[in-house]
């Protein structure tokens, strides 16, 4: 005789074969109305589950959009191998614009390039926009009426971050340890001027080493 599984039985689950973060309200619908827990009682599973994964090859993080379980970073390099094709290699100049939208937001294409001194390819536009990482949320109020560009709830959770607070402070990004530190932030606004000024980084971790996507041409 089949036993009814437990609520973090069943939301665990969930989390384990979404694919996506999950919301406390999307957990909720899970269940017919009249059948519902408490919203409390989901928070209460969610922090238990992360207690639970504590020291183990997964972990429960908190995103933009929600919840969600994942290997730990750590695991990387081993759990890559599961897939044969290689993660995209993302280029300088695609990295470097996607740091200046995410730290300068909102922010025209115009402003992009005065920045780093070079045209902004719209290909690399498109790569962006198509990895629904950026999104135009609408015009400068100048001649011309350029798009003005900010990041996505998408964005924030490919990097693993809650909120733009939780992006990496400058002093981070110039340490030669961190992750993605090897876009050169003076390049960002020419030798004469000073990096400080340009809040421009590369969030951790998760650009790949193999193939290559963007370019300052084409």
């Amino acid at each position: 005789m089949n036993r009814q599984p437990s609520l973090k039985q069943i939301l665990e689950g969930a989390l384990l074969v979404a694919g996506e973060p999950l919301t406390p309200e999307r957990l909720l619908n899970l269940f017919p109305d009249g059948e519902q827990p408490a919203r409390n009682a989901v928070l209460e599973i969610l922090a238990s589950l992360e207690r639970d994964y504590r020291g183990r090859g997964i972990e429960l993080i908190q995103v933009a959009g929600g919840f969600r379980v994942q290997a730990r970073k750590e695991t990387a390099p081993w759990v890559a191998r599961l897939w044969e094709e290689k993660p995209a290699r993302y280029s300088r100049a695609l990295l470097e614009t996607l740091a200046l939208i995410a730290y300068r937001q909102p922010i025209t294409r115009g402003e992009i390039e005065d920045i780093r001194g070079v045209a902004v390819s719209t290909h690399i536009v498109k790569t962006l926009t198509e990895r629904e990482w950026i999104h135009s949320i609408g015009h400068r109020d100048v001649p011309g009426r350029p798009a003005l560009y900010a990041t996505t709830r998408k964005f924030l959770d490919y990097f693993g971050l809650c909120s733009m607070n939780d992006l990496p402070a400058l002093a981070e990004i110039r340490n030669p340890e961190f992750p993605g530190s090897q876009v050169d932030l003076g390049q960002l606004v020419g030798a004469d001027e000073p990096p400080i000024e340009v809040r421009a980084a590369v969030p951790a971790g998760k650009a790949g080493n193999d193939g290559e996507a963007g370019s300052d041409s084409g």
